[in-house]
């Protein structure tokens, strides 16, 4: 029976395709799929960005406004809102439709918003690589320890070839934001497995504690989760842990449960809220609803880098995507530490 169904797919006017040239003109026909999705896509932007809602022409603020985020899911409205437009002025950068742009700011107005950004303030970051949050910490006075894989360890591989992956502190330095003698007074770097933190880290002498779309790479939902526990224990009482990962927005499907990536659903993160307050912490509630803007609705598909399309590059909303099949977006949560188990 499987046979003459497939028989019965490539049989073209009288004769039989055979099965790899059918699967072959299948496979070109859902990369132009892909394609037409990504052109769409593109031009939706385009037509937000000309309406002024994001984009190059709006205005960038330079001071912060209060807006009170808790643990949240990225959204359209947010790139849309004042308070990343903010941040997009430290980030070097304009608004646009895009999940990495939001972990940052999502990050940075947390960390305002506790009142943590400050000179004489001590943060700690896990698997930074390149990202820009050490300089902007240390711009705001605050001193930094960043961290990331050795880079002889050979999960550091991807991350070294897409160069992601950080060594020192070279790449993090921003010029338009601080001299380098200033950065380099503030921002050290060492390196730290995520999987097993150093002893000498969690010493609770941290304000902050920081992690931008990590702890799902570390193998498995529980894996994720014991990162964030022993990354409170590097924290002062009251300090301040602010971590991004990956949301799967079908709550009661499948998900992926362990590997390279894993995704996370609502159980899980409440799982974990639950977890942290057991030890005396506090997970700040998580707002996750998915609004019903045009955005929030749109889907992106592999690939994701400009460039590897059929023709030509193009940017695409990038607030939720498609990973292995599952509709997901960034989730940010936030912890305050408490004084331990009670």
């Amino acid at each position: 029976m499987p046979l003459r169904f497939l028989r019965s797919l490539v049989r073209r006017r009288g004769k039989m395709t055979p099965p790899h040239e059918w699967l072959q003109r299948q496979t070109r026909e859902i990369e132009l799929l892909r394609w037409t999705v990504k052109v769409l896509g593109a031009d939706l932007a385009q037509r937000h960005y000309a309406a002024g809602l994001a984009g190059p022409h709006v205005p960038l603020p330079e001071e912060p406004a209060p807006f009170g985020l808790t643990s949240r899911a990225c959204r359209q409205t947010d790139i849309e809102g004042y308070w990343i437009r903010h941040w997009c002025r430290a980030l070097g950068t304009t608004p646009f439709y895009h999940r990495k742009l939001w972990e940052d700011g999502f990050i940075l107005q947390v960390l305002w918003e506790q009142g943590v950004l400050q000179p004489g303030r001590r943060a700690l970051g896990f698997a930074v690589g390149q990202e820009p949050l050490p300089a902007i910490l240390a711009s705001r006075g605050v001193a930094v320890l960043a961290t990331d894989l050795a880079a002889d360890d050979a999960r550091a591989e991807d991350w070294i070839r897409t160069g992601q992956h950080g060594r020192n502190t070279d790449p993090l330095f921003r010029a338009h934001l601080s001299d380098r003698a200033e950065f380099d007074r503030l921002v050290e770097f060492r390196t730290a497995d995520m999987a097993a933190l150093p002893a000498a880290l969690q010493d609770g002498s941290r304000d902050i504690v920081w992690s931008a779309c990590a702890m799902e790479h570390l193998g498995s939902h529980e894996r994720g989760m014991a990162f964030v526990e022993a990354a409170m224990r590097c924290l002062k009482p009251g300090g301040i842990a602010v971590h991004t990962t990956e949301l799967n927005l079908d709550e009661a499907g499948e998900t992926l449960s362990q590997g390279t990536t894993v995704l996370y659903q609502r159980k899980h993160l409440d799982a974990l809220a639950a977890r942290l307050a057991a030890q005396g912490h506090r997970m700040l509630p998580l707002d996750h609803a998915h609004p019903p803007g045009i955005m929030d609705q749109f889907v992106d598909v592999p690939p994701f880098e400009e460039g590897r399309v059929p023709l030509g590059p193009l940017t695409p909303p990038h607030l939720r995507l498609s990973i292995a099949g599952h509709p997901a977006t960034s989730v940010g949560i936030v912890v305050i530490a408490g004084q331990g188990a009670p």
